[in-house]
């Protein structure tokens, strides 16, 4: 017999989340049943869980978290090099050749040849100081692309950028093979790279 009052389907007296029937539904038979509040999504991570590998491949390498950059080019890295030269003995040519029209007929090199070679050596350490510091030299910077530590991103540091710029000695070796490496190499590592353990990305340019 009904007593008058409506059946409300949700009964106040009923626990948060239990069915009007009473009995809890079970999770289909494969799916694991959750409990409590499902994460809401962008909600942050409990501390310590695994954060995504750089690049989201479990191979690739650098920052954890925020995705490996996309990998550069060979030419791109070809045309900074060859922009890294003309930045770098440029003075000293012109300043030599400025010596060798002005100058005497003696064989020894005179005061502006002299200055231009100081002036290459200068530039050359403070192209790998900037590469080391910032990832980029004056031509990496241009064409936007930068050097980074293959196991976090960072940059090199003054000292071990100048050991990968002496470790470019090996990529001369056998006719140039590791200059070549990088086109058809999965990192796009030259030999020099891979015995630094370095990587470049490209990045914006400017």
């Amino acid at each position: 017999m009904s007593s008058g009052v409506p059946h409300h389907p949700y009964d106040p007296q009923q626990p948060p989340g239990q069915p009007a029937d009473g009995h809890p539904h079970q999770a289909p038979q494969g799916v694991p049943q959750q409990h409590g509040q499902p994460p809401r999504y962008g909600s942050p991570q409990p501390y310590g869980s695994p954060q995504q590998p750089y690049g989201g491949h479990p191979a690739a390498p650098g920052v954890p978290g925020l995705g490996m950059p996309q990998l550069a080019h060979w030419g791109r890295r070809v045309g900074a090099y060859l922009l890294d030269v003309v930045i770098t003995v440029s003075p000293m040519y012109v300043l030599g050749l400025v010596d060798f029209t002005t100058g005497d007929d003696s064989d020894e090199p005179g005061v502006l040849f002299v200055c231009g070679v100081v002036l290459a050596l200068g530039m050359g350490l403070f192209q790998i100081y900037k590469e080391g510091t910032t990832g980029q030299s004056l031509g990496k910077k241009v064409l936007g692309i930068s050097v980074q530590r293959e196991a976090d991103g960072r940059h090199l540091g003054f000292g071990m950028a100048l050991v990968r710029k002496i470790a470019h000695g090996l990529d001369s070796l056998a006719c140039q093979l590791g200059w070549l490496w990088p086109l058809w190499d999965e990192k796009n590592q030259t030999f020099a790279d891979k015995v630094c353990g370095t990587v470049v990305v490209e990045v914006p340019r400017g």
